[in-house]
């Protein structure tokens, strides 16, 4: 680049595509600087050298986004707690969030947990899942649906 290319004389493009010719390094240099850009040796095989006149900072934020274009987003599953005697405006916030959580593509894994003797009325852990899977229904799809494990009632939820 610049002031490295040590061979002359060059193959010359200019900075539209359009062939400059064969002509000595000084002269591509500065042609170069008058236009404001960098001389980049683009196949150095070749007999003789071709060197394209181009910004060369420009060229290599536009390679470094065709690197990153393809990376995805990677799926991570966040926890929205609840108990069977939440109440109701605690139970519209955990939704909230889980709304937030659904809408950056990522998962979100509904848990009702049972203390002590809330074990006894498990049909109010099931009536709370019900009522949070429903209102998560437009943002997301059930993945596993309400399951008891122990001394919780688990359902995942993955957005749209």
């Amino acid at each position: 680049m610049n002031d490295q290319i040590r061979v002359t004389p060059i193959r010359v493009i200019g900075a539209d595509g359009e062939q400059l010719g064969i002509i000595p390094t000084e002269e591509a240099l500065q042609s170069a600087k008058d236009s404001g850009l960098d001389l980049v040796e683009v196949a150095g095989k070749e007999e003789p050298p071709v060197c394209r006149i181009m910004d060369y900072g420009k060229f290599k934020y536009q390679q470094s986004k065709k690197l990153t274009k393809g990376h995805s987003h990677t799926t991570r599953t966040k926890e929205v707690r609840l108990r069977p005697k939440t109440g109701q405006h605690d139970i519209d916030f955990k939704v909230k969030q889980a709304i937030h959580f659904l809408s950056h593509r990522d998962k979100v894994q509904v848990s009702v947990v049972f203390r002590g003797r809330e074990i006894a009325h498990v049909e109010e852990g099931h009536r709370v899942m019900k009522e949070v899977v429903e209102k998560l229904a437009e943002h997301g799809k059930v993945e596993t649906p309400p399951m008891q494990q122990g001394r919780r009632i688990v359902c995942t939820i993955t957005p749209k």
